[in-house]
């Protein structure tokens, strides 16, 4: 019983390989698409534009305090759930191979061992690297987002 249940274990673990790989590039993928817009919004704001939460306040200037906050996290919503993911699949995407590659490594076949091995650890890399941009991007955009909450208080002061 004992081992049905370990082969079991075992074999539903193997079914979630290509679907973790698949998300991690995927995601790695969206984490430049990330990078691109954040140079872009850079670039904007150099020039004195890009402002999006001054942008939706100046058109629609009821918005309360919580909506706006509301705005600035769905708009870090999506790069940030990334940057937290993005370590685990790398982890599971590590640890699904390393069975096979054990098991191969006690068969002597060094091939497959290798073949594995060469899965996890670029899986795992590509994994962290989306997860360090995406980490970066998030941060400095709150504080940018931060900064336009308070423009928007000093305009509120001025115009009361």
């Amino acid at each position: 019983m004992s081992q049905f249940v370990e082969l079991t274990m075992y074999q539903i673990s193997q079914l979630f390989l290509l679907p973790t790989l698949a998300l991690i590039a995927a995601l790695f993928l969206y984490a430049f698409w990330v990078l691109g817009e954040f140079i872009v919004l850079s670039l904007r704001r150099r020039s004195g534009k890009g402002r999006q939460l001054v942008t939706q306040f100046r058109a629609q200037p009821t918005l309360s305090d919580d909506d706006l906050d509301v705005l600035a996290h769905k708009m870090l919503e999506n790069p940030r759930i990334v940057s937290r993911v993005m370590p685990m699949l790398g982890l599971v995407a590590t640890m699904i191979p390393m069975g096979p590659a054990l098991k191969s490594l006690s068969d002597g076949n060094l091939a497959d061992v290798s073949h594995n091995l060469t899965i996890a650890f670029s899986a795992v890399i590509l994994a962290l690297i989306a997860a360090s941009i995406t980490y970066w991007v998030v941060n400095v955009r709150r504080r940018w987002l931060t900064e336009e909450i308070l423009e928007i208080q000093l305009l509120r002061e001025v115009a009361a």
